[in-house]
């Protein structure tokens, strides 16, 4: 699972038998009484989270930035339906995770801030224990590390094990960025006193530059397999041409250890983009559809909206899509009527057939290439035509606007390394550009507030601040990488 923000619904859960092939399960968060993600910024809301298995259950620890903080929840099936939040009021910080130790005891293992910072941006990972019935921590709290290095920033993503005989500690430090690094602590107590590894950082890329491809390797967790494999998953970044423009993905790495130290992608040290996969059976995954024919009554799994709905907006029948224009704007902190597919490849295509028609100035319906409320890409169709919007940093210009009379239009959009086109038609086979050849850097990270989160490319629909009771019609959608 990973961290999803202002994504709903959140916390998506993945299933795999060999560590390579993943199917999406489920959503821990797919009811809006759950979680309010409105008003938030997109780098807020989920972050991080844990899932762990104890005693016939499965729990997730999750932090809602900008919510209520840090929660838990559980399921019997991991599928769900999961419990509502658990919130844990008095824990600080974010991204915790939870260990059972062989007495059956639940430690909180979380960081928090510090009050006297010998350094900027210092912070301290804290172990305590969680007490399942009470719902609540208790007992003292156990301050771990502040991490390895003397000036270490964002010391977070706590995880503890236990392996032979000691406890290992697994922290992320550096910050999410190029810095971003995995460190390892060792203890003969869960609580402490933990003494660095001396190899630190035993997982990072800060070391290879910053043109090196992939960069900002951290937040891992590791995972031993019942053949005795050591493997760690961890968040990245794949550059292209400098830019990152699909967000923090997931990588793997295999891991050994020598004596107590674990040693990543031995002779080699780092996150490989190809190598020897896990020692399991080959159990691939039937692969998503490129295209979606809305078929049934809802829709699939992989699609998702920004932020918190509160109300329907859109159903599925009669083999179609009916998006309602709302008067809520993608541009705002709410939810407006958008959904959402995530951007999986650097080369990729998308196109679908929408009819709309409107004789109203303010009521638009079409695509969107989405990164953040403030960095994205609109092709709109209104009274007048077609419009291709960007927005970027919060500022929004409209690129080239085009006459079009017609109820039925394709719309279709191409993206190339840091290239992207933007296309409408009557026809697959009558493509017409608009706007000409525009930037990814308007969804890449690092401009404005494109931070944590990934790009998403889907439909919406809005009556820009009135009330509406027009819908858009979508006939098929279909992405794919190239």
């Amino acid at each position: 699972m990973n961290s999803t923000f202002v994504w709903f619904p959140g916390l998506p859960i993945y299933h795999s038998k060999d560590l390579v092939n993943w199917k999406l399960i489920g959503h821990a968060i797919d009811r809006p009484d759950q979680v309010n993600l409105d008003g938030l910024p997109d780098k807020l809301g989920l972050f991080a989270p844990t899932i762990r298995y104890h005693d016939g259950l499965f729990y997730i620890v999750n932090t809602c930035v900008g919510c209520k903080m840090n929660f838990y929840i559980t399921a019997s099936n991991p599928a769900g339906p999961w419990s509502d939040p658990i919130w844990l009021t008095d824990a600080p910080g974010i991204d915790p995770s939870l260990y059972w130790d062989e007495d059956g005891t639940c430690y909180y293992t979380g960081m928090t801030g510090v009050e006297k910072e010998e350094w900027p941006t210092q912070t301290v990972v804290f172990n305590q224990e969680l007490d399942l019935q009470q719902q609540k921590l208790v007992g003292d709290r156990y301050y771990l590390t502040n991490g390895h290095a003397n000036n270490a920033s964002y010391t977070e993503g706590p995880h503890i094990y236990k392996v032979k005989d000691k406890y290992l500690l697994l922290v992320s430090e550096g910050g999410t960025g190029l810095y971003h690094a995995l460190t390892a602590h060792h203890s003969d107590s869960i609580n402490g006193p933990y003494v660095s590894d001396y190899i630190n950082p035993v997982m990072t890329h800060r070391h290879l530059g910053e043109d090196y491809p992939l960069h900002a390797i951290g937040h891992g967790d590791l995972i031993q397999t019942q053949n005795g494999e050591w493997w760690c998953i961890m968040l990245g970044k794949r550059r292209i041409h400098k830019e990152t423009t699909l967000g923090r993905e997931t990588f793997l790495s295999k891991v050994i250890f020598e004596g107590q130290t674990p040693i990543f992608n031995p002779g080699e040290g780092k996150v490989l983009m190809e190598q020897l996969r896990p020692d399991l059976p080959w159990t691939p995954v039937e692969e998503d559809a490129t295209r979606d024919d809305f078929q049934g009554e809802s829709l699939g799994m992989k699609w998702c909206t920004i932020r918190t709905p509160q109300e329907t907006f859109y159903r599925v029948d009669e083999g179609k899509l009916r998006l309602r224009l709302r008067k809520q704007v993608m541009d705002s902190l709410v939810n407006s009527s958008v959904l959402l597919q995530r951007v999986q490849h650097h080369c990729f295509e998308m196109t679908t057939k929408m009819s709309f028609r409107t004789s109203k100035h303010h009521e638009q319906a079409g695509i969107t290439l989405y990164r953040t409320n403030e960095n994205n890409y609109k092709l709109m169709k209104d009274d007048e035509g077609l419009v291709l919007i960007k927005s970027f940093e919060g500022n929004n210009e409209v690129v080239e606007r085009l006459p079009y009379k017609s109820k039925e239009v394709y719309l279709h959009v191409e993206g190339s390394g840091l290239k992207v086109q933007f296309s409408i038609g009557k026809s697959l086979h009558n493509l017409k550009p608009i706007g000409g050849m525009q930037s990814l850097v308007v969804i890449a990270d690092g401009h404005g507030n494109t931070q944590f989160n990934g790009p998403g490319i889907g439909m919406y629909a809005s009556s820009n601040g009135k009330e509406s009771d027009n819908w858009a019609i979508f006939d098929w959608f279909e992405y794919k990488g190239l």
